[in-house]
């Protein structure tokens, strides 16, 4: 054997050793990371948000480099993939999980185990999808932070509804694959029956079918799109943002980052908070507190955030009282 490929035999096998392992001999502890996303989206527009929960970690007292270790998983936008990979961090013998990217992981680490600490992200309730009793003894062990994303998407159907008011016809955008997606698709035509507008439900779970979702827009002359809180379309941000601009389809969006990359307005709560205050909850655990004594965290702050340099792109004014409403003004 030849001492290059020698050199790189043993680094493969260093490198598929388990972190878990090689970080319980050296004494830390170890946090699993399960996500419904792709590994990809960790340096891309989901790097916010698992930078948001490592800094959470940092205030408890535990980074990365010193005195904890963090194992991913990703299930790469395939939720059957995730109780494989719950029950591999179950193995792992991880100190945690913090689960993130949808319900769905939350869920299938809850089923993985009984007894390891689980801590969640989620943009719906986790009373009624069962992830918790309560929010504020929610037993066992798990608990985490809601951040409302669900139930917000009349009030997005709404905002929109005020930039293009004689357009009947709304379009929503979500992701079939999400375990809210019946809830928020309720939500959102009783909405649009409340303000008397007909509701055009378009589904995408992948990137091709973002893409399409957009030509039925064009085909169909919709004008008007509101988007579902979704861990997927948050990984495709950039996407959905550059195809509303070409189409010239004034949007609304559930989180802050979808106008910071050019999203016309969003409404919705810090998702960036909710990963930061998981991470939290994670150090607070390694620290020897109970998940069943610590109440699920829920946002209280909603924000409206507007891109005034999209708007003037698509030709539109925003009236007054919709901008006097806003956390945020970006120009």
């Amino acid at each position: 054997m030849r001492r290059r490929a020698f050199i790189t035999l043993i680094g493969g096998t260093a490198a598929a050793w388990p972190l878990a392992a090689r970080a319980q001999q050296s004494g830390k502890p170890v946090v699993g990371f399960l996500s419904g996303l792709s590994a990809e989206s960790f340096t891309g527009e989901i790097q916010p948000y698992v930078a948001a929960f490592r800094a959470g970690l940092g205030a408890s007292g535990y980074n990365d480099r010193d005195n904890v270790a963090i194992e991913y998983r990703w299930a790469e936008n395939q939720p059957d993939r995730l109780p494989a990979l719950a029950a591999d961090l179950v193995r792992s013998e991880v100190s945690v999980i913090v689960t993130a990217g949808g319900t769905a992981p939350a869920l299938a680490a809850k089923a993985a185990s009984s007894t390891i600490p689980v801590v969640f992200t989620a943009g719906t309730d986790p009373v009624k999808i069962g992830l918790v009793d309560s929010l504020n003894r929610p037993g066992a062990n798990v608990t985490g932070v809601t951040f409302l994303a669900n139930v917000l998407a009349a009030k997005r159907l709404e905002l929109v509804s005020e930039l293009v008011p004689n357009e009947s016809v709304i379009a929503f955008l979500l992701n079939p694959n999400n375990p809210n997606a019946a809830i928020e698709t309720n939500d959102f035509e009783a909405g649009a029956r409340t303000i008397g507008k007909q509701p055009l439900f378009l589904r995408a779970s992948t990137e091709r079918e973002i893409e399409e979702v957009f030509a039925v827009i064009t085909r169909e002359g919709i004008k008007a799109l509101a988007t579902a809180g979704d861990g997927f379309f948050d990984t495709r941000r950039r996407q959905i943002v550059r195809l509303a601009a070409r189409y010239s389809v004034p949007a609304a969006y559930p989180n802050r980052e979808f106008a910071v990359d050019g999203g016309l307005m969003s409404y919705g709560s810090s998702v960036a908070e909710a990963y930061r205050q998981a991470g939290v909850y994670a150090g607070r655990i390694l620290r020897g507190e109970k998940p069943a004594d610590l109440p699920v965290q829920q946002a209280t702050k909603v924000e409206l955030v507007i891109n005034l340099k999209t708007a003037k792109t698509l030709g539109i004014t925003f009236p007054l009282a919709l901008l006097g409403r806003a956390d945020e003004v970006i120009e």
